[in-house]
This record gives C-alpha cells, sequence and structure tokens, in this order.
C-alpha cells in the first residue's frame, strides 16, 4: 500500500478579496480581448440590442 505525506498546516486561511483578484486579471483579460477582436465583437453585439430596443 502507498503511502501520502501529510502536509503540515501553514494555518493561513486568507483568501483573497474579489475585487482584488479581478483586478489582477483585468488587465490580461483586456489584452486577450484586443489581440482576439473581442471588444469589436461586443460593440457589435451591443449595437445590435439596442437596435432592438429601439435606441
Amino acid at each position: 500500500m502507498a503511502r501520502t505525506a501529510i502536509r503540515p498546516r501553514t494555518g493561513r486561511t486568507d483568501r483573497r478579496h474579489p475585487l482584488v483578484a479581478t483586478a489582477m486579471v483585468l488587465p490580461l483579460a483586456i489584452a486577450l480581448a484586443i489581440v482576439i477582436g473581442g471588444v469589436e465583437a461586443v460593440m457589435t453585439q451591443a449595437s445590435s440590442v439596442a437596435g432592438m430596443l429601439g435606441r
């Protein structure tokens, strides 16, 4: 039977605040959207929705 190592607990149970996590990911998400062309797709969809709503 295989033995598994037991990791000692560090006692740290802190988690990042959602806004901090968002701030960390946002620059990468924006860069990917620009490179892939996602910004134009979002603008096209928003324009279509606005047209359907009559604005």
